[in-house]
């Protein structure tokens, strides 16, 4: 679909995924398995799908903020950006496609799915300097305190799936078959 705005996503693929070892997994959360496939895999799948450009930071960073700020830095010359965590397997690229149109008229688009905020958030170009900015583990939500943001409802339930733990693993598992079936 030819879309006239390109945001870039960036997947931000730079965590240690401690807490999923903590509880009980055997490998790092981007590299499980999910539906015969890693984490990652579907994510990315998702992006390319979108047929949005597309940047993956997997570089080790102290922390979310600095992650974010490193591919901002190597895609400096973007329209914008969708921040989307690599740990989010079921993301599909309507949503990305949803959020990068909103993006479009607003500065800041939050993606929410039954009440609950989630990812990726979109970034316009005005918060280049901001992003440029942030470091340790914070991520970037004082960027979104710092302009006005636009709240979408989504049905999505990609966007507030992320694999912390096996247990949520697990409840992707259900979620991906049931959304197959």
């Amino acid at each position: 679909m030819p879309f006239p705005f390109r945001p870039t996503v960036v997947v931000l693929a730079s965590g240690r995924g401690e807490r999923f070892v903590a509880s009980g997994g055997t490998t790092h959360k981007l590299k499980a398995m999910l539906a015969g496939k890693p984490v990652l895999a579907h994510t990315v799948e998702a992006v390319v799908a979108s047929g949005l450009p597309w940047h993956l930071e997997s570089g080790p960073h102290p922390g979310m903020g600095d992650a974010i700020r490193a591919a901002i830095e190597a895609t400096a010359d973007a329209a914008g950006w969708l921040v989307l965590p690599a740990d989010l397997p079921l993301i599909q690229a309507e949503t990305l496609l949803l959020i990068a149109a909103a993006l479009a008229q607003q500065t800041v688009v939050v993606p929410f799915c039954h009440g609950q905020r989630g990812h990726p958030v979109g970034f316009g170009a005005a918060c280049r300097t901001a992003l440029l900015q942030l470091s340790g583990p914070g991520g970037a939500a004082s960027v979104i305190g710092q302009f006005e943001s636009t709240e979408i409802c989504v049905s999505d339930m990609g966007v507030v799936t992320d694999i912390d733990t096996v247990q949520d693993l697990a409840r992707a598992e259900c979620l991906y078959a049931a959304r197959s079936a």
